[in-house]
C-alpha cells in the first residue's frame, strides 16, 4: 500500500503518513476508559441501542453521546437509526490496521527498537 505524504504545517511540524495520521486518530478513539467500556460492552452483546449504553456505562446521556460519537467518526463503531432509537454495534474492520502495527511493533526484537525507544 502506497502511503502519501502530509505537509508539515498539517502535522505539527513533522512529515508523517496519511497510515500514520489514521493509526493515531484510532489510537486516539480508545484513549478514554468510558470509550473502551462502550467497546466491551458492544463486543458482547454484538448490537445495542444508545439508551442501554447510557445506562451501563452510567455517564451522562450527553457525555455517552459524545463518545459515541467520537467512536463512530473514527469508523470503531456503526450506528443505525431504527426510530426512535440508534443501534450501535462495532466495526472491527476499522481497527484491523492499528492491530496489524501493534503485532509487529510487539514482535519486532527489542535491540532492534533502539535504547532511547526501548523499555525502561
Amino acid at each position: 500500500m502506497r502511503t502519501q505524504q502530509v505537509s508539515v504545517e498539517a502535522t505539527g511540524g513533522s512529515p508523517k503518513s496519511l497510515g500514520d495520521i489514521s493509526m493515531a486518530a484510532l489510537a486516539k478513539a480508545l484513549g478514554h476508559p468510558a470509550r473502551i467500556r462502550i467497546l466491551s460492552m458492544l463486543q458482547e452483546r454484538q448490537t445495542c441501542i444508545g439508551c442501554d449504553i447510557v445506562e451501563e456505562i452510567g455517564l451522562a446521556q450527553s457525555t455517552t453521546s459524545e463518545h459515541l460519537r467520537i467512536l463512530k467518526a473514527a469508523g470503531i463503531i456503526t450506528g443505525e437509526i431504527e426510530r426512535p432509537r440508534v443501534c450501535y454495534s462495532l466495526n472491527p474492520a476499522a481497527l484491523e490496521p492499528l492491530r496489524r502495527f501493534l503485532n509487529e511493533l510487539a514482535e519486532k526484537p527489542a535491540a532492534e527498537i533502539g535504547p532511547e525507544q526501548g523499555t525502561r
